[in-house]
């Protein structure tokens, strides 16, 4: 046996003696509280050895003790399952040192520092991958300085030194003077003394996340476009009396949603209500006419997939939730969806934008959707002090909303047909541009219509109070600005005939 594992096995043979006899079942809080503490320490350790064995490890390690490959050997050495296991191998391409063909000596890894905390049991694998996940996503728009100042500023995260918040990281991070200081260890912090408590793995995720967006500041854009890619929402078949339901939210739904649930849960409140079953009278729909412009027999008008259209289903429903005037009050008012943005970034149309109940940074044009449905609450800071308040409302009030329902009745957008009653109410002309709340300046559009229209290439306008569309070129060649005809006819007006 070497010595390596002769030293594990002794470890092992110490943790058996620390297990026997009850012996921990008779500790104090304090003694109790300090065996979680030092258990901590060799759990990171020993992921540290996994995952340094793993990482010094060639590509047919696996296959030379009759495996598929690194992940079977990791679940039957380790007796793990494959997830824990691909957890470990993703840890170990973090940190693995590749080999200098000519000298023979080993480069450094990706992620240095934070393989120094790994090695000395500051972060474990969980950890690690926490803190590299929110930059590591951003790879390809994330310069090497850039990275591996975030690396030495995540790795004295962890160890609890000294970190600023970042903002001051500009062209000269990798120099070590954007607020972090380097001591001569290579470790970042304030000549080595513990600021605080080492960081736990949400730690270090909410500080990589900050740091990705100071050196991605246009990120948010494609983590969006996948966001929204990936949305969907799912309702399971019927399983011991219940429907599970499943899916992927975006994060301002996921932060309106909090909202509503932090609502429901105030102990003022008293909880949710009981669910129940209520019966109305049965109302028959009108017909449906036929539309020459809403018919849409290729599915190309709205290409949403069955899952997306129930997410977005969702973030209406919640939308109209949030208004209603039985929806428990918050902090005082009703659950308000709050975007977090810089004044100037909001300005100038670039930057990123934050959403408290969420945590998730979003494009500016999420902010620009959510303020055009809202109202702007502008907060000026100096140096941290509150130093001034104004609101400038832009809701369209309940008279006008009923206004607009009645003239448009759905989604404006030809093909879709969301009732208004669960659209939002756009700016044609846009607030911040002098568009007044008015309904000669109102229309309705569902959520997903009304979020994407900046990019969609559908146009409106309004034509001596008449809203009129100018579809993309590939749904109308020639670009003419029509006024859309609706789906569901209007009432039939009784006509009064004269007879002589």
């Amino acid at each position: 046996m070497n010595s390596i594992a002769g030293t594990l096995a002794q470890v092992a043979s110490d943790l058996r003696a620390v297990l026997s006899g009850d012996a921990l079942a008779g500790l104090s809080d304090a003694e109790r509280a300090e065996a979680l503490r030092g258990a901590g320490e060799v759990s990171r350790l020993v992921d540290a050895v996994v995952v340094e064995t793993v990482a010094t490890a060639d590509v047919d390690f696996g296959h030379r003790f009759g495996c598929r490959g690194m992940n079977e050997l990791l679940q039957r050495a380790l007796l793990t399952d494959a997830p824990s296991a691909s957890k470990m191998i993703r840890a170990a391409d973090l940190v693995q040192r590749d080999m200098n063909i000519v000298s023979g000596e080993r480069l450094p890894a990706r992620w240095p520092a934070l393989r120094s905390a790994l090695l000395d049991g500051a972060v474990g694998i969980a950890g690690l991958l926490a803190a590299t996940g929110p930059i590591e996503y951003a790879r390809t728009r994330i310069g090497t300085d850039e990275r591996l100042w975030a690396d030495e500023a995540l790795a004295a995260h962890a160890r609890g030194l000294s970190v600023t918040d970042g903002s001051a990281v500009g062209a000269d991070a990798a120099d070590g003077d954007a607020g972090v200081a380097v001591t001569g260890a290579g470790a970042v912090g304030v000549e080595g003394e513990m600021a605080g408590p080492p960081a736990t793995a949400d730690d270090l995720r909410l500080l990589s996340s900050t740091l990705a967006m100071i050196l991605d500041p246009d990120g948010a854009e494609p983590t969006d476009r996948d966001a929204q890619q990936g949305r969907f929402l799912a309702l399971g078949r019927l399983h011991k009396g219940a429907h599970r339901l499943s899916g992927s939210i975006t994060p301002e739904v996921a932060a309106q949603l909090q909202l509503i649930f932090d609502a429901f849960n105030n102990p003022k409140v008293g909880g949710a209500p009981a669910p129940g079953v209520t019966f109305t009278e049965n109302v028959a729909e009108p017909e449906v006419a036929g539309d020459v412009f809403n018919t849409d027999p290729r599915n190309v008008i709205d290409p949403r997939t069955p899952g997306q259209k129930r997410h977005d289903a969702l973030a209406a429903a919640l939308g109209i939730a949030a208004r209603h005037d039985e929806m428990p009050t918050l902090g005082g008012a009703t659950p308000t969806l709050v975007v977090h943005v810089d004044a100037k970034d909001l300005a100038a149309g670039t930057g990123w934008a934050t959403l408290p109940g969420s945590g998730a940074p979003v494009p500016l044009s999420v902010a620009a959707h959510t303020a055009c449905t809202g109202a702007i609450q502008r907060v000026l800071f100096d140096e941290g002090r509150i130093v001034g308040i104004s609101t400038t409302d832009r809701v369209f009030n309940a008279h006008q909303r009923r206004a607009i329902i009645a003239r448009d009745r759905e989604c404006l957008i030809p093909g879709c047909h969301v009732p208004a009653s669960w659209c939002e109410i756009h700016h044609v002309t846009e607030h911040a541009r002098g568009g007044p709340t008015h309904t000669d300046n109102g229309v309705p559009l569902c959520w997903w219509h009304h979020r994407s229209l900046g990019n969609s290439g559908w146009e409106i306008r309004m034509n001596d109070g008449l809203p009129q569309i100018r579809g993309p070129a590939w749904w109308d060649p020639t670009q003419q600005w029509r006024t859309p005809r609706l789906s569901s006819p209007r009432p039939a007006r009784r006509r009064t005939v004269l007879r002589t």
